[in-house]
Protein backbone atom coordinates (compact mmCIF):
# COMPACT_ATOMS: atom_id res chain seq x y z
CA UNK A 1 0.00 0.00 0.00
CA UNK A 2 1.56 3.32 -1.04
CA UNK A 3 2.23 6.09 1.42
CA UNK A 4 -0.08 9.10 1.28
CA UNK A 5 1.72 11.36 3.69
CA UNK A 6 1.54 15.08 3.06
CA UNK A 7 4.84 16.73 2.08
CA UNK A 8 6.45 18.95 4.64
CA UNK A 9 6.98 22.69 4.12
CA UNK A 10 10.54 23.54 3.04
CA UNK A 11 11.32 25.18 6.37
CA UNK A 12 10.50 21.95 8.29
CA UNK A 13 11.63 19.29 5.85
CA UNK A 14 14.27 16.83 7.01
CA UNK A 15 15.74 14.11 4.89
CA UNK A 16 15.64 13.43 1.18
CA UNK A 17 11.92 12.82 0.65
CA UNK A 18 8.51 12.84 2.26
CA UNK A 19 8.27 9.07 2.72
CA UNK A 20 10.95 6.39 2.78
CA UNK A 21 8.89 3.25 3.11
CA UNK A 22 5.45 1.68 2.90
CA UNK A 23 2.80 1.95 5.56
CA UNK A 24 2.89 -0.70 8.22
CA UNK A 25 0.03 -3.11 8.66
CA UNK A 26 -0.87 -2.00 12.13
CA UNK A 27 -2.63 1.26 11.26
CA UNK A 28 -1.94 4.97 10.85
CA UNK A 29 1.35 6.65 11.51
CA UNK A 30 2.25 8.28 14.80
CA UNK A 31 3.51 11.86 15.12
CA UNK A 32 7.00 12.22 16.54
CA UNK A 33 7.28 16.02 16.21
CA UNK A 34 8.28 16.63 12.61
CA UNK A 35 8.56 12.95 11.58
CA UNK A 36 5.93 10.15 11.53
CA UNK A 37 6.60 6.56 12.58
CA UNK A 38 4.33 3.66 11.76
CA UNK A 39 3.38 1.43 14.65
CA UNK A 40 4.27 -1.87 13.04
CA UNK A 41 6.93 -1.46 10.39
CA UNK A 42 9.05 1.10 12.21
CA UNK A 43 9.45 3.24 9.07
CA UNK A 44 9.32 7.02 9.16
CA UNK A 45 7.75 9.70 6.98
CA UNK A 46 7.87 13.46 7.24
CA UNK A 47 4.87 15.16 8.90
CA UNK A 48 3.84 18.74 8.06
CA UNK A 49 2.42 19.43 11.48
CA UNK A 50 4.36 21.80 13.69
CA UNK A 51 6.89 19.83 15.73
CA UNK A 52 5.97 19.28 19.31
CA UNK A 53 8.49 20.96 21.58
CA UNK A 54 9.26 19.69 25.02
CA UNK A 55 10.38 21.57 28.13
CA UNK A 56 13.96 22.73 27.92
CA UNK A 57 16.32 20.62 30.03
CA UNK A 58 19.91 20.89 30.98
CA UNK A 59 22.47 19.61 28.43
CA UNK A 60 22.45 15.85 28.32
CA UNK A 61 19.25 15.53 30.37
CA UNK A 62 16.44 15.20 27.81
CA UNK A 63 13.51 13.63 29.68
CA UNK A 64 9.96 12.69 28.86
CA UNK A 65 6.92 14.28 30.46
CA UNK A 66 5.27 10.93 31.19
CA UNK A 67 8.10 8.96 32.60
CA UNK A 68 11.21 10.28 34.24
CA UNK A 69 14.71 9.33 33.31
CA UNK A 70 16.96 9.90 30.37
CA UNK A 71 15.90 8.31 27.09
CA UNK A 72 18.31 6.11 25.21
CA UNK A 73 19.91 7.87 22.30
CA UNK A 74 18.93 11.37 23.42
CA UNK A 75 21.47 13.96 22.30
CA UNK A 76 22.45 17.04 24.31
CA UNK A 77 20.66 20.30 23.50
CA UNK A 78 23.78 22.24 22.49
CA UNK A 79 24.71 19.54 19.94
CA UNK A 80 21.48 19.95 17.97
CA UNK A 81 21.43 22.01 14.87
CA UNK A 82 19.76 25.42 15.09
CA UNK A 83 16.23 25.21 13.74
CA UNK A 84 16.00 21.40 13.85
CA UNK A 85 12.76 20.04 15.39
CA UNK A 86 12.93 18.53 18.85
CA UNK A 87 12.17 14.78 18.67
CA UNK A 88 9.72 13.40 21.18
CA UNK A 89 10.67 10.27 23.14
CA UNK A 90 9.15 6.98 22.08
CA UNK A 91 6.86 6.74 25.04
CA UNK A 92 5.21 10.10 24.27
CA UNK A 93 4.01 9.51 20.69
CA UNK A 94 0.57 10.85 19.84
CA UNK A 95 -1.48 10.04 16.71
CA UNK A 96 -0.82 12.55 13.94
CA UNK A 97 -3.97 13.65 12.08
CA UNK A 98 -1.88 14.68 9.06
CA UNK A 99 0.13 11.51 8.60
CA UNK A 100 -0.99 9.20 5.76
CA UNK A 101 -4.30 11.03 5.12
CA UNK A 102 -5.42 10.24 1.55
CA UNK A 103 -7.88 13.12 1.44
CA UNK A 104 -5.11 15.69 2.05
CA UNK A 105 -2.79 14.97 -0.79
CA UNK A 106 -3.37 18.29 -2.55
CA UNK A 107 -2.24 21.61 -1.14
CA UNK A 108 -5.08 23.49 0.48
CA UNK A 109 -4.82 27.08 -0.77
CA UNK A 110 -4.51 29.86 1.74
CA UNK A 111 -7.24 32.46 2.10
CA UNK A 112 -6.95 35.56 -0.06
CA UNK A 113 -4.69 38.26 1.32
CA UNK A 114 -7.44 40.89 1.18
CA UNK A 115 -9.82 38.87 3.37
CA UNK A 116 -7.04 38.21 5.88
CA UNK A 117 -6.27 41.93 6.10
CA UNK A 118 -9.93 42.80 6.57
CA UNK A 119 -10.25 40.12 9.24
CA UNK A 120 -7.23 41.45 11.10
CA UNK A 121 -8.54 45.00 10.90
CA UNK A 122 -11.91 43.87 12.27
CA UNK A 123 -10.23 42.07 15.16
CA UNK A 124 -8.10 45.13 15.93
CA UNK A 125 -11.18 47.37 15.93
CA UNK A 126 -13.00 45.01 18.29
CA UNK A 127 -10.02 44.88 20.62
CA UNK A 128 -9.74 48.68 20.50
CA UNK A 129 -13.41 49.10 21.37
CA UNK A 130 -13.09 46.65 24.25
CA UNK A 131 -10.16 48.64 25.61
CA UNK A 132 -12.09 51.88 25.28
CA UNK A 133 -15.01 50.37 27.18
CA UNK A 134 -12.60 49.27 29.91
CA UNK A 135 -11.10 52.78 30.12
CA UNK A 136 -14.56 54.32 30.35
CA UNK A 137 -15.43 51.95 33.20
CA UNK A 138 -12.18 52.86 34.96
CA UNK A 139 -13.27 56.51 35.12
CA UNK A 140 -15.52 55.50 38.03
CA UNK A 141 -12.76 53.69 39.92
CA UNK A 142 -11.93 54.71 43.47
CA UNK A 143 -8.22 55.05 42.77
CA UNK A 144 -7.14 58.45 41.44
CA UNK A 145 -4.21 56.90 39.56
CA UNK A 146 -6.53 54.50 37.76
CA UNK A 147 -8.82 57.34 36.73
CA UNK A 148 -5.90 59.42 35.48
CA UNK A 149 -4.53 56.50 33.47
CA UNK A 150 -7.97 55.95 31.92
CA UNK A 151 -8.28 59.64 31.04
CA UNK A 152 -4.82 59.62 29.48
CA UNK A 153 -5.68 56.57 27.36
CA UNK A 154 -8.96 58.14 26.25
CA UNK A 155 -7.17 61.34 25.32
CA UNK A 156 -4.72 59.47 23.11
CA UNK A 157 -7.48 57.42 21.48
CA UNK A 158 -9.80 60.36 20.76
CA UNK A 159 -7.01 62.53 19.36
CA UNK A 160 -5.66 59.89 16.97
CA UNK A 161 -8.83 58.13 15.73
CA UNK A 162 -12.34 58.89 14.49
CA UNK A 163 -14.75 57.31 17.00
CA UNK A 164 -17.99 59.18 16.37
CA UNK A 165 -20.16 56.08 15.91
CA UNK A 166 -18.69 54.35 18.96
CA UNK A 167 -19.19 57.39 21.20
CA UNK A 168 -22.65 58.25 19.95
CA UNK A 169 -24.37 55.64 22.13
CA UNK A 170 -22.03 56.17 25.10
CA UNK A 171 -21.80 59.95 25.21
CA UNK A 172 -24.15 60.32 28.18
CA UNK A 173 -22.23 57.81 30.29
CA UNK A 174 -18.90 59.41 29.35
CA UNK A 175 -20.26 62.90 30.04
CA UNK A 176 -21.41 61.86 33.53
CA UNK A 177 -18.01 60.31 34.26
CA UNK A 178 -16.19 63.46 33.12
CA UNK A 179 -18.48 65.59 35.25
CA UNK A 180 -17.56 63.54 38.34
CA UNK A 181 -13.85 63.85 37.49
CA UNK A 182 -14.18 67.63 37.20
CA UNK A 183 -16.13 67.91 40.45
CA UNK A 184 -14.29 65.48 42.72
CA UNK A 185 -10.89 65.27 41.03
CA UNK A 186 -7.93 67.49 41.72
CA UNK A 187 -5.09 68.91 39.69
CA UNK A 188 -4.04 66.64 36.86
CA UNK A 189 -7.28 64.67 36.85
CA UNK A 190 -9.32 67.84 36.26
CA UNK A 191 -6.94 68.96 33.52
CA UNK A 192 -7.20 65.60 31.72
CA UNK A 193 -10.99 65.58 32.10
CA UNK A 194 -11.20 69.01 30.44
CA UNK A 195 -9.06 67.83 27.52
CA UNK A 196 -11.13 64.64 27.05
CA UNK A 197 -14.30 66.74 27.14
CA UNK A 198 -12.94 68.93 24.33
CA UNK A 199 -12.10 65.87 22.24
CA UNK A 200 -15.53 64.34 22.93
CA UNK A 201 -17.23 67.50 21.69
CA UNK A 202 -14.96 67.46 18.64
CA UNK A 203 -15.96 63.86 17.89
CA UNK A 204 -19.67 64.58 18.33
CA UNK A 205 -19.60 67.57 15.98
CA UNK A 206 -21.81 70.63 15.79
CA UNK A 207 -25.13 68.77 15.88
CA UNK A 208 -27.55 68.25 18.70
CA UNK A 209 -25.28 65.66 20.37
CA UNK A 210 -22.37 68.08 20.67
CA UNK A 211 -24.65 70.87 21.86
CA UNK A 212 -26.04 68.58 24.54
CA UNK A 213 -22.55 67.78 25.82
CA UNK A 214 -21.60 71.47 25.88
CA UNK A 215 -24.77 72.62 27.62
CA UNK A 216 -24.48 69.99 30.35
CA UNK A 217 -20.89 70.81 31.33
CA UNK A 218 -20.63 74.53 30.57
CA UNK A 219 -21.53 75.69 34.13
CA UNK A 220 -18.94 73.35 35.62
CA UNK A 221 -16.23 74.59 33.25
CA UNK A 222 -16.99 78.21 34.16
CA UNK A 223 -16.94 77.31 37.86
CA UNK A 224 -13.50 75.69 37.72
CA UNK A 225 -12.10 78.44 35.47
CA UNK A 226 -13.15 81.26 37.78
CA UNK A 227 -12.13 79.45 40.98
CA UNK A 228 -8.92 81.05 42.20
CA UNK A 229 -8.27 78.12 44.56
CA UNK A 230 -8.26 75.52 41.76
CA UNK A 231 -4.97 74.29 40.34
CA UNK A 232 -3.49 76.33 37.44
CA UNK A 233 -3.42 73.26 35.18
CA UNK A 234 -7.12 72.59 35.71
CA UNK A 235 -8.00 76.24 35.02
CA UNK A 236 -5.94 76.25 31.83
CA UNK A 237 -7.61 73.08 30.58
CA UNK A 238 -11.07 74.44 31.38
CA UNK A 239 -10.29 77.71 29.57
CA UNK A 240 -9.36 75.76 26.44
CA UNK A 241 -12.35 73.42 26.78
CA UNK A 242 -14.79 76.33 27.24
CA UNK A 243 -13.55 78.10 24.11
CA UNK A 244 -13.33 75.00 21.91
CA UNK A 245 -16.69 73.52 22.94
CA UNK A 246 -18.40 76.88 22.48
CA UNK A 247 -16.80 77.26 19.05
CA UNK A 248 -17.96 73.79 17.99
CA UNK A 249 -21.39 73.38 19.57
CA UNK A 250 -22.79 76.74 20.73
CA UNK A 251 -26.06 77.44 18.92
CA UNK A 252 -27.22 80.61 20.71
CA UNK A 253 -25.61 84.03 20.76
CA UNK A 254 -26.15 84.21 24.52
CA UNK A 255 -23.80 81.27 25.11
CA UNK A 256 -21.17 82.89 22.88
CA UNK A 257 -21.39 86.26 24.63
CA UNK A 258 -21.26 84.72 28.12
CA UNK A 259 -18.18 82.65 27.23
CA UNK A 260 -16.46 85.74 25.77
CA UNK A 261 -17.09 87.79 28.92
CA UNK A 262 -15.89 84.95 31.17
CA UNK A 263 -12.64 84.52 29.24
CA UNK A 264 -12.11 88.28 29.01
CA UNK A 265 -12.28 88.50 32.79
CA UNK A 266 -9.35 86.07 33.02
CA UNK A 267 -6.81 87.76 30.74
CA UNK A 268 -7.90 91.35 31.28
CA UNK A 269 -5.14 93.40 33.00
CA UNK A 270 -7.71 94.79 35.44
CA UNK A 271 -8.05 91.32 36.97
CA UNK A 272 -4.30 90.74 37.15
CA UNK A 273 -3.63 92.94 40.12
CA UNK A 274 -3.71 96.50 41.34
CA UNK A 275 -0.89 97.66 39.09
CA UNK A 276 -2.64 96.44 35.94
CA UNK A 277 0.28 94.26 34.85
CA UNK A 278 0.11 90.55 34.17
CA UNK A 279 1.95 88.43 36.75
CA UNK A 280 4.52 86.03 35.31
CA UNK A 281 3.20 83.00 37.21
CA UNK A 282 -0.22 83.36 35.56
CA UNK A 283 1.16 83.58 32.02
CA UNK A 284 -0.03 80.13 30.83
CA UNK A 285 -3.55 80.69 32.16
CA UNK A 286 -3.75 84.08 30.44
CA UNK A 287 -2.47 82.49 27.22
CA UNK A 288 -5.17 79.81 27.23
CA UNK A 289 -7.91 82.31 28.02
CA UNK A 290 -6.74 84.77 25.36
CA UNK A 291 -6.42 82.01 22.76
CA UNK A 292 -9.98 80.81 23.43
CA UNK A 293 -11.27 84.39 23.40
CA UNK A 294 -9.65 85.15 20.05
CA UNK A 295 -10.98 81.85 18.65
CA UNK A 296 -14.53 82.85 19.55
CA UNK A 297 -14.00 86.24 17.91
CA UNK A 298 -13.77 84.51 14.53
CA UNK A 299 -17.42 83.35 14.73
CA UNK A 300 -18.91 86.50 16.25
CA UNK A 301 -21.61 88.29 14.21
CA UNK A 302 -20.68 91.74 12.81
CA UNK A 303 -22.87 93.56 15.35
CA UNK A 304 -21.00 92.09 18.28
CA UNK A 305 -17.64 92.69 16.56
CA UNK A 306 -18.41 96.43 16.50
CA UNK A 307 -19.13 96.48 20.23
CA UNK A 308 -15.85 94.66 20.92
CA UNK A 309 -13.94 97.16 18.77
CA UNK A 310 -15.47 100.03 20.75
CA UNK A 311 -14.91 98.63 24.26
CA UNK A 312 -12.60 95.63 24.55
CA UNK A 313 -9.74 95.77 22.08
CA UNK A 314 -7.85 98.48 23.99
CA UNK A 315 -7.29 95.93 26.77
CA UNK A 316 -4.92 94.01 24.49
CA UNK A 317 -1.94 96.45 24.11
CA UNK A 318 -0.98 96.27 27.83
CA UNK A 319 -0.41 92.52 27.37
CA UNK A 320 2.47 93.30 24.99
CA UNK A 321 4.59 94.31 28.00
CA UNK A 322 4.17 90.92 29.73
CA UNK A 323 7.26 89.02 30.84
CA UNK A 324 5.97 85.88 29.07
CA UNK A 325 7.06 85.67 25.44
CA UNK A 326 4.16 83.36 24.62
CA UNK A 327 1.65 85.88 25.98
CA UNK A 328 3.31 88.76 24.11
CA UNK A 329 3.18 86.85 20.83
CA UNK A 330 -0.40 85.72 21.38
CA UNK A 331 -1.45 89.28 22.24
CA UNK A 332 0.18 90.57 19.04
CA UNK A 333 -1.57 87.95 16.92
CA UNK A 334 -4.89 88.81 18.57
CA UNK A 335 -4.38 92.50 17.80
CA UNK A 336 -3.74 91.61 14.15
CA UNK A 337 -6.92 89.50 14.19
CA UNK A 338 -8.91 92.45 15.57
CA UNK A 339 -7.59 94.70 12.77
CA UNK A 340 -8.56 92.05 10.22
CA UNK A 341 -12.09 91.77 11.61
CA UNK A 342 -12.34 95.57 11.62
CA UNK A 343 -11.52 95.59 7.90
CA UNK A 344 -14.24 93.00 7.28
CA UNK A 345 -16.90 95.12 9.00
CA UNK A 346 -15.48 98.33 7.49
CA UNK A 347 -14.51 99.90 10.79
CA UNK A 348 -11.59 102.30 11.07
CA UNK A 349 -9.21 101.90 14.02
CA UNK A 350 -6.76 104.65 13.04
CA UNK A 351 -6.52 107.16 15.88
CA UNK A 352 -3.91 108.23 18.42
CA UNK A 353 -4.02 104.92 20.29
CA UNK A 354 -3.14 102.95 17.16
CA UNK A 355 -0.12 105.20 16.54
CA UNK A 356 1.24 104.33 19.97
CA UNK A 357 0.47 100.67 19.25
CA UNK A 358 2.50 100.75 16.03
CA UNK A 359 5.45 102.23 17.86
CA UNK A 360 5.21 99.47 20.45
CA UNK A 361 5.05 96.80 17.74
CA UNK A 362 8.15 98.24 16.05
CA UNK A 363 10.06 97.96 19.31
CA UNK A 364 9.06 94.30 19.69
CA UNK A 365 9.91 93.59 16.04
CA UNK A 366 13.48 94.88 16.51
CA UNK A 367 14.13 94.05 20.16
CA UNK A 368 17.65 92.86 20.96
CA UNK A 369 17.81 93.01 24.77
CA UNK A 370 20.30 90.54 26.16
CA UNK A 371 18.24 89.71 29.24
CA UNK A 372 15.79 87.78 27.03
CA UNK A 373 16.61 84.35 25.66
CA UNK A 374 18.06 84.23 22.16
CA UNK A 375 15.40 81.83 20.82
CA UNK A 376 12.63 83.97 22.34
CA UNK A 377 14.03 87.10 20.70
CA UNK A 378 14.29 85.41 17.32
CA UNK A 379 10.75 84.05 17.43
CA UNK A 380 9.32 87.32 18.70
CA UNK A 381 11.02 89.42 16.01
CA UNK A 382 9.85 87.11 13.23
CA UNK A 383 6.18 87.12 14.28
CA UNK A 384 5.97 90.81 15.13
CA UNK A 385 7.48 91.74 11.75
CA UNK A 386 4.55 89.93 10.12
CA UNK A 387 2.08 91.61 12.48
CA UNK A 388 3.49 95.07 11.80
CA UNK A 389 3.49 94.47 8.03
CA UNK A 390 -0.16 93.47 8.15
CA UNK A 391 -1.24 96.48 10.22
CA UNK A 392 0.66 98.93 8.01
CA UNK A 393 0.01 97.48 4.54
CA UNK A 394 -2.60 94.72 4.98
CA UNK A 395 -0.26 91.97 3.71
CA UNK A 396 -0.45 88.50 5.25
CA UNK A 397 2.25 85.89 4.75
CA UNK A 398 0.43 82.78 3.53
CA UNK A 399 1.24 79.40 5.07
CA UNK A 400 0.68 75.97 3.53
CA UNK A 401 -0.32 72.90 5.57
CA UNK A 402 0.12 69.54 3.84
CA UNK A 403 -1.58 66.32 4.97
CA UNK A 404 -1.65 63.19 2.84
CA UNK A 405 -2.37 64.12 -0.78
CA UNK A 406 -4.05 67.39 0.17
CA UNK A 407 -2.91 70.81 1.27
CA UNK A 408 -4.58 73.71 3.05
CA UNK A 409 -3.71 77.40 2.83
CA UNK A 410 -3.75 79.68 5.87
CA UNK A 411 -4.30 83.06 4.24
CA UNK A 412 -5.74 85.07 7.14
CA UNK A 413 -5.25 85.60 10.85
CA UNK A 414 -8.70 84.11 11.57
CA UNK A 415 -7.86 80.93 9.69
CA UNK A 416 -4.46 80.73 11.38
CA UNK A 417 -5.99 81.15 14.85
CA UNK A 418 -8.53 78.39 14.17
CA UNK A 419 -5.85 75.98 12.97
CA UNK A 420 -3.57 76.69 15.94
CA UNK A 421 -6.43 76.11 18.40
CA UNK A 422 -7.27 72.68 16.96
CA UNK A 423 -3.59 71.81 16.74
CA UNK A 424 -3.13 72.55 20.44
CA UNK A 425 -5.87 70.06 21.31
CA UNK A 426 -5.19 67.28 18.79
CA UNK A 427 -1.38 67.41 18.75
CA UNK A 428 0.06 64.94 16.27
CA UNK A 429 -3.44 63.71 15.34
CA UNK A 430 -4.29 66.97 13.55
CA UNK A 431 -3.36 65.55 10.14
CA UNK A 432 -5.49 62.44 10.59
CA UNK A 433 -8.48 64.53 11.61
CA UNK A 434 -7.98 66.93 8.72
CA UNK A 435 -8.15 63.94 6.41
CA UNK A 436 -11.13 62.13 7.96
CA UNK A 437 -13.02 64.36 10.42
CA UNK A 438 -16.07 65.85 8.70
CA UNK A 439 -16.31 68.71 11.20
CA UNK A 440 -12.77 69.96 10.57
CA UNK A 441 -13.16 69.56 6.83
CA UNK A 442 -16.31 71.65 7.00
CA UNK A 443 -14.65 74.35 9.11
CA UNK A 444 -11.69 74.68 6.72
CA UNK A 445 -13.81 74.17 3.57
CA UNK A 446 -11.99 71.02 2.47
CA UNK A 447 -15.03 69.16 1.16
CA UNK A 448 -15.91 65.52 1.89
CA UNK A 449 -13.11 63.13 2.89
CA UNK A 450 -11.19 61.54 0.02
CA UNK A 451 -11.51 57.79 -0.54
CA UNK A 452 -8.17 56.43 -1.76
CA UNK A 453 -6.97 52.87 -2.24
CA UNK A 454 -3.55 51.53 -1.32
CA UNK A 455 -2.26 51.62 -4.92
CA UNK A 456 -3.03 55.34 -5.25
CA UNK A 457 -1.35 56.13 -1.94
CA UNK A 458 1.74 54.16 -2.92
CA UNK A 459 1.96 55.83 -6.34
CA UNK A 460 1.64 59.29 -4.80
CA UNK A 461 4.67 58.91 -2.53
CA UNK A 462 7.78 60.74 -3.62
CA UNK A 463 11.01 58.78 -3.63
CA UNK A 464 13.91 59.74 -1.39
CA UNK A 465 16.06 60.68 -4.37
CA UNK A 466 13.41 63.05 -5.73
CA UNK A 467 13.07 64.67 -2.31
CA UNK A 468 16.84 65.14 -2.21
CA UNK A 469 16.87 66.81 -5.63
CA UNK A 470 14.00 69.12 -4.68
CA UNK A 471 15.61 70.14 -1.38
CA UNK A 472 18.97 70.76 -3.08
CA UNK A 473 17.37 73.01 -5.70
CA UNK A 474 15.38 74.91 -3.05
CA UNK A 475 18.47 75.35 -0.90
CA UNK A 476 20.47 76.68 -3.84
CA UNK A 477 17.77 79.16 -4.83
CA UNK A 478 17.35 80.34 -1.23
CA UNK A 479 21.09 80.85 -0.82
CA UNK A 480 21.28 82.95 -3.99
CA UNK A 481 18.32 85.10 -2.95
CA UNK A 482 19.73 85.75 0.52
CA UNK A 483 23.25 86.42 -0.66
CA UNK A 484 22.04 89.34 -2.79
CA UNK A 485 20.66 91.02 0.32
CA UNK A 486 23.38 90.12 2.81
CA UNK A 487 26.55 90.85 0.83
CA UNK A 488 26.79 94.62 0.42
CA UNK A 489 30.60 94.84 0.19
CA UNK A 490 30.54 95.25 -3.57
CA UNK A 491 28.27 98.28 -3.30
CA UNK A 492 30.47 99.84 -0.62
CA UNK A 493 33.65 99.37 -2.63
Amino acid sequence: MPCHALPCPPSRQRGAGTCIGPVGPTGPGLCLGGRSRTAGAGLTATCPQRPRRWPRQRPGRLTCQRGGGRQRGAEPLQQRQRGAPVMAPRGCCVPCPWAFAPGRLRDVGAAPAGSEVLGEQGQEEEMGEDRLKEHMDNLLDKSAKTRQAALQSLRLALSSRILSEFLLERRLMLTDSLEKCLKKGKGEEQALAGTVLTLLCLQMGSGSEGEEVFRSLKPLLVSVLTDSMASPGARQSCATALGMCCYIAAADLEDLVSCLSCLEGIFSPLSAGEGGSVPAQHGPLHCNALQSWSLLLTICPPSHIKSILDNCWLKLPPLLSSSSVALRILAGETIALVFELAQDVEEDLCHQDTEFLRAQLKVLATESNKYRAKTDRRKQRSIFRDILRFIESGEYQEETIRFGLECMYLDSWARQRTYQAFKEVLGSGIRHHLQNNELLREIFSLGPPLVLDAATLKASKVSRFEKHLYNSAAFKARTKARSRVRDKRADVL
